[in-house]
């Protein structure tokens, strides 16, 4: 009888136990699941509480979330977001700034603090961030012929480029024919005519306050820093020839490959390229790192964060909050993935020195530049991308129209984007 009462009353503590067990859902893009899944996995062990991932592409993140917004209910705990819906979606989430303590706001880089907070209300975590800095072939880069002609042309030693001018300088001097035809066959460098934020990096690396908005939300796109900016993104292609002509059809995926097919000396790019550099590729075991460019105001950069925010109709906020601190506190966790992303500075530092993640110092040095910061947080971004600051590129990139005209007429399109 005993026996019996004992096995009774474990039974019912496992039914209790089992009443009280937790899932949450995580709505996220397929990287980021990546990114995610050890530390996930980690706190299930830890806390008991369970993660279930639902899987979509990128804009199915946007779509999804603004569904579950209209509908008014929520299957979803945590949703992982791109930094550009913070704004878009800040109105229907959980202030996370409780999470937010002095060690988390420490150990992240501002422009991923700044990008977090909407008004006066801390609306998600980073989980992971990543920036552009500059990629070399140092197989070119450390020949002493190179080397020669390179400092008896312009003066100064071959290295990797740290400003603008010795970023054209060296564009310039690798661009070749190098089969004797009489055409170029390979590049400097690449400009990107498909996305803008090449540009508007640079356009922080001149001092300007922000790109296209100031911090009060005035167009700011035709400033100094803008015209300056879009000057030299422009020159490569326009004045330098240092570039493959069809500038307006390249973009990351482009630009990527003709640096991996060893058409190009160098490229802006993405820091996570360098881990995922493919070993067939003509350029494997020969890619230097460096920090982004810097102008006037130093290096800058628009980083690309990612945020985890808790939906205002979880039905497990508490567990999903509990989680995202987790998550942060095991950072680190996410760089073992093919992609291997963190948002700390301590889960980078913590694998700088290792062979492989040579990408990281320069990585962190651009992520905390202070120069670098976001996009601006606002509701239209998208917009007032697409319809204006895109086409003020590529415009300026045909190398006839008048670049300040060009920043003019964007300004007038976003301010009536913004009525």
């Amino acid at each position: 009888m005993k026996k019996l009462l004992g096995a009774s009353a474990l039974a019912l503590v496992c039914i209790t136990a089992s009443a009280k067990a937790e899932t949450i859902n995580i709505l996220v893009e397929g990287g980021g699941e990546m990114l995610q899944k050890a530390a996930a996995e980690k706190f299930t062990a830890e806390t008991g509480i369970k993660v279930d991932f639902t899987v979509v592409p990128y804009q199915g993140v946007f779509d999804k979330f603004s569904a579950e917004i209209a509908s008014g209910s929520s299957a979803f705990d945590v949703v992982t977001i791109d930094v550009v819906w913070n704004a878009k979606f800040a109105s229907h989430v959980e202030d996370l700034a409780p999470l937010f303590t002095d060690a988390v706001r420490k150990d992240l880089p501002p422009a991923l603090l700044a990008d977090a907070k909407i008004g006066d209300k801390l609306i998600g975590m980073p989980a992971w961030a990543n920036a552009e800095v500059v990629f070399y072939r140092k197989d070119l880069f450390d020949k002493p012929e190179e080397q020669k002609a390179f400092q008896a042309k312009y003066g100064y030693p071959l290295a990797p480029p740290k400003t603008w001018q010795q970023w054209r300088d060296i564009a310039t001097f690798f661009t070749r024919d190098t089969d004797g035809d009489g055409k170029t066959d390979f590049w400097g460098t690449d400009t990107i005519g498909s996305f803008s934020e090449e540009w508007m990096a640079h356009v922080l690396q001149a001092g300007s306050p922000g790109v296209i908005l100031d911090k009060d939300g005035k167009v700011i796109i035709d400033n100094e820093a803008h015209r300056k900016a879009l000057e030299f993104y422009i020159a490569p292609h326009c004045i330098d020839h240092s570039v493959p002509e069809n500038v307006n059809e390249i973009g990351w995926g482009e630009a990527q490959n003709l640096f991996y097919q060893g058409k190009t000396a160098m490229m802006k790019f993405w820091a996570h390229a360098y881990k995922m550099t493919p070993t067939d590729s003509k350029v494997s075991g020969k890619v230097g790192v460096a920090p982004m460019l810097a102008g006037d105001a130093g290096v800058g950069a628009i980083p690309g964060p990612w945020y985890n925010v808790v939906p205002s109709t979880s039905q497990h906020k508490e567990a999903a909050k509990k989680f995202i601190a987790f998550a942060i506190a095991n950072n680190a966790l996410g760089i073992e993935a093919p992609l291997g992303l963190a948002a700390t500075n301590s889960a980078y530092n913590g694998y700088a020195s290792k062979p492989g993640y040579e990408h990281f110092t320069p990585l962190l040095e651009t992520l905390s530049a202070p120069a670098t910061q976001g996009r601006p947080l606002n509701e239209k971004y998208q917009e007032i991308v697409d319809e204006a600051v895109l086409p003020a590129v590529q415009q300026a990139l045909t190398c006839k129209a008048d670049v300040g005209k060009v920043l003019a007429d964007a300004k007038e399109t976003i301010e009536d984007i913004l009525e």
